[in-house]
């Protein structure tokens, strides 16, 4: 009786699979986001973040914040794309989405390109699936040979 239980309140917990079409929908935001940057493409940016995004990287202790955090908002994003600030030869490309998780209508998504690991809250908005949230980490970069 006891493993009956404990087997229902598993599978009650358990989330059901999220379906193909919001995988690859999810996985398309995300390379419109990182895509979109490498390749110089605002538009495609734009499209892939919310109006209202918050988009933060920690910064630690500051003069001016204590646990402070870097701030950037979607046109900040937009704009330096626009500039082609983070512009890549395609052959340079190594970038990769892998989806950590889906409940319903939000998502948990990392991003990792040789600069940068983002992680993703996303949205489903109607049948588009938005980054709402997004903390990123600047890699290390190598000294130049």
């Amino acid at each position: 009786m006891l493993t009956t239980l404990f087997t229902l309140a598993a599978a009650a917990a358990t989330p059901a699979p999220a379906a193909a079409a919001d995988l690859a929908a999810i996985e398309a935001t995300c390379f419109d986001y990182v895509d979109g940057q490498l390749e110089g493409d605002p538009e495609r940016v734009k499209r892939a973040l919310h109006p209202d995004l918050a988009k933060r990287r920690v910064l630690g202790d500051t003069p001016d914040e204590r646990l402070g955090l870097q701030r950037m908002s979607r046109e900040e994003l937009v704009d330096l794309t626009k500039r082609g600030a983070l512009k890549t030869p395609k052959a340079e490309w190594n970038r990769s989405c892998r989806i950590l998780d889906v409940a319903g209508d939000a998502a948990a998504v990392r991003v990792e390109t040789p600069w940068f690991v983002d992680y993703f809250h996303m949205g489903k908005f109607g049948d588009r699936w938005i980054i709402v949230n997004a903390m990123w980490h600047m890699k290390p970069r190598e000294p130049a040979k």
